[in-house]
């Protein structure tokens, strides 16, 4: 079995986390993870890798290098915030299949295929550790496991689960769950 626990940054100003969001990521490194990591990954977005940088330290594994997963950010995100706002505060991604299908069909395969990468690149039994945004966060949980997750708030993560091909999604104590 590998892991992967999927966060969504925490409160920002533009592409730097607040003082807040340092904070709310200080507080999830003291009470929220689960190390030893094989693999620390941000969508390559400032606030993201700001944030994996916080839980790394917390985790005490500096010297294990952050990866930057670009196929983890949307090329398209007009699109999704257009979806996302038509659809309403709080929507689901499959809400926002009924908004722009083949944005939500396209998007779900691109950056499900990210996170199997990434699965792929660890060994049985590893554990990655990956910080992205929302929805595009959603997304690629339905293109990789089929299941559509509640709105991931700032801060908030689910844990993936990979057995033999097949993937899970479950909550992670203290923080969103699908």
């Amino acid at each position: 079995m590998r892991y992967m626990e999927l966060f969504r940054h925490t409160d920002n100003d533009g592409d730097a986390l607040t003082p807040k969001g340092i904070a709310a990521a200080e507080s999830i490194g003291r009470e929220r993870l689960s190390p030893p990591y094989a693999f620390f990954g941000s969508t390559g977005a400032h606030r993201a890798t700001e944030m994996v940088e916080i839980l790394q330290r917390a985790a005490r594994q500096e010297d294990l290098p952050i990866t930057a997963v670009p196929e983890l950010r949307s090329s398209v995100e007009d699109r999704w915030r257009t979806a996302a706002a038509t659809a309403g505060k709080g929507a689901t991604v499959e809400e926002m299949r009924s908004i722009d299908p083949d944005l939500v069909e396209q998007e779900s395969l691109l950056l499900g295929g990210a996170l199997r990468a990434v699965f792929d690149a660890l060994p049985e039994g590893g554990r990655a550790l990956v910080v992205g945004h929302s929805p595009t966060n959603e997304a690629a949980v339905l293109g990789l496991a089929g299941d559509v997750v509640d709105p991931l708030g700032k801060g908030d993560a689910v844990l993936l689960v990979e057995d033999q091909g097949n993937f899970q999604v479950r909550p992670m104590p203290g923080v969103g769950s699908p």
